[in-house]
């Protein structure tokens, strides 16, 4: 069976502006309060393997838990028993699984992961471990209408996801990366959900574009 779960900022022990279920180690929060965080959701969970993310196309398949954080953008295994997470703040929390074949993946997808195909790889490394029929769900990320980028940004996304194509309220350009990941991922033969929730605009998830300094939450699964 397996099991999904996406944390946001509720609860923990990390202060301010980290406050307060901050899992990362990397964006300057206390060590100590991360890693109490950690354990605290390990004791529900299990054993969780993170990765050091880049926004890079690296695609790690995990075959035991490892006090080493791999540098890649995407996690996958069969083994059972080991939590696979991804950390975000506004990027994409993808989950990816194949309940009959037992494979599972974590994957980091933001704009530069969109254009380097870091999902469509971790899919086809999926498929060379026997995974025929993969679900994704697409966790809580910045949604289209809030996710404002300049015009040679747009144009340059756009010009490979059209469906990436947005614009915010008040009508300047924008881009729908949930949106473009959602179609990709669909057109390849993968059955695709997606979370309504835009982490910029609810309060109870971190969000680098508003807050800049800020903790991560995870995409977590495992079998």
């Amino acid at each position: 069976m397996v099991d999904t779960l996406f944390t946001n900022r509720i609860g923990g022990g990390s202060q301010s502006p980290y406050a307060g279920n901050n899992l990362a180690l990397h964006v300057g929060d206390a060590a100590k309060a991360v890693s109490e965080n950690r354990q605290q959701l390990s004791r529900l969970i299990g054993p969780t393997q993170y990765m050091n993310q880049s926004h890079g196309d690296v695609v790690v398949v995990v075959d035991g838990k490892s006090v080493h954080e791999p540098n890649a953008d995407a996690l996958v295994t069969v083994e059972s028993g080991i939590a696979l997470g991804v950390l975000v703040a506004d990027c994409i929390p993808l989950l990816l699984w194949d309940e009959v074949e037992h494979v599972l993946a974590a994957v980091h997808v933001g704009r530069r992961g969109l254009l380097n195909g870091v999902a469509m790889k971790t899919v086809k490394v999926m498929n060379s471990m026997g995974a025929e029929r993969i679900q994704a769900f697409l966790g809580p990320s910045i949604c289209g209408t809030c996710y404002e980028v300049s015009s040679e940004i747009h144009d340059e996304v756009v010009s490979f996801f059209p469906n990436a194509r947005s614009m915010t309220s008040v009508g300047t350009v924008s881009l729908d990366l949930p949106g473009a990941l959602a179609e990709e991922l669909t057109a390849f033969g993968v059955n695709v959900s997606r979370s309504p929730t835009c982490t910029l605009e609810n309060t109870n998830f971190f969000s680098y574009r508003r807050e800049a300094v800020t903790g991560r939450q995870a995409g977590l699964i495992w079998q």
